[in-house]
């Protein structure tokens, strides 16, 4: 055997036996070198259409990192047969395993896809104050996968991005201005036209609430202890709760200056008294 070995040396044939192979190595490292190279600018090239369109810049980000990846596996496996291994085994092995990997990720690629529709069609951003997926905070981060809210008393809650897009989205900042809408009750026997009239001065007093449109004051129901009015005046979104609780201390402080009452909850309870008569 080692005789064979140094007389398959010395007579050169491992030359023409190597030769071909060192080719195919030579020629497949500078596809992978090439290759490499000609995917950079194709990047380059996707990265500027994709800021002339103003892509999302996480969407974009992900994008990217996934065409990158789908090009040099096009590459290697260009390099590779080259090499003269057979690739039709390996993509086939590569896909079986791609299904499996997929059923088994459902729920992150529902997420992934929810997350990719957000940040395309944008139904929110960050800094809104939104109400979706059984959750109501100011909205901190949006990735592919999950949306990060911050409560009101500052609690980070991780949201999946499938169960917000599959389900109502409430988003309380997506317009400059909102109506307040407030219920006030007064008692039967109190001035409605008074009481209407001291509720629009408190209305008038308060510098944040929106001349246009103009407040709303009126008369809705006749309640069982009480006739409620309406009141809606318009605000700046970012004034909304601190001009919902003025309002309502001032109509208050105002019902009590003027000596309109807001009624407890009544009953009127009737007792007879049947008289018992001894026989």
């Amino acid at each position: 055997m080692k005789d064979k070995i140094i007389a398959f040396f010395e007579s050169g044939d491992w030359l023409t036996t190597l030769e071909p192979i060192a080719i195919n190595f030579a020629v497949a490292l500078a596809i992978f070198i090439i290759g490499g190279w000609v995917v950079s600018q194709i990047m380059r090239v996707i990265d500027k259409m994709m800021n002339l369109r103003k892509i999302d810049e996480a969407l974009q980000g992900f994008l990217q990192a996934i065409i990158r990846t789908v090009f040099k596996f096009v590459v290697l496996l260009i390099a590779v047969e080259q090499l003269g291994i057979d690739t039709t085994s390996l993509l086939a092995l590569l896909g079986a395993a791609g299904l499996a990997v997929g059923l088994a990720l459902k729920d992150s690629l529902s997420s992934f896809a929810a997350g990719v529709m957000l940040i395309m069609f944008k139904p929110f951003t960050i800094g809104n104050f939104v109400e979706a997926g059984g959750v109501a905070g100011v909205v901190e981060r949006i990735t592919v996968f999950n949306t990060i809210f911050r409560t009101g008393d500052n609690k980070e809650i991780i949201v999946p991005n499938a169960q917000i897009y599959g389900g109502t989205i409430i988003n309380y900042s997506a317009k400059p201005t909102r109506r307040i809408d407030l219920i006030m009750g007064i008692g039967y026997g109190d001035d409605m036209k008074k009481a209407r009239e001291v509720i629009l001065q408190v209305i008038a007093n308060e510098e944040r609430v929106l001349k246009d449109p103009e407040p709303v004051v009126a008369v809705h129901e006749l309640g069982e202890s009480s006739v409620n009015f309406v009141v809606r005046p318009w605000v700046n979104t970012a004034d909304y709760w601190p001009v919902y609780w003025a309002l309502t201390e001032n109509i208050k402080a105002a019902f009590d200056e003027n000596n309109i009452s807001i009624p407890f909850p009544q009953r009127d309870v009737h007792i007879f008294q049947e008289s018992v008569q001894e026989k």
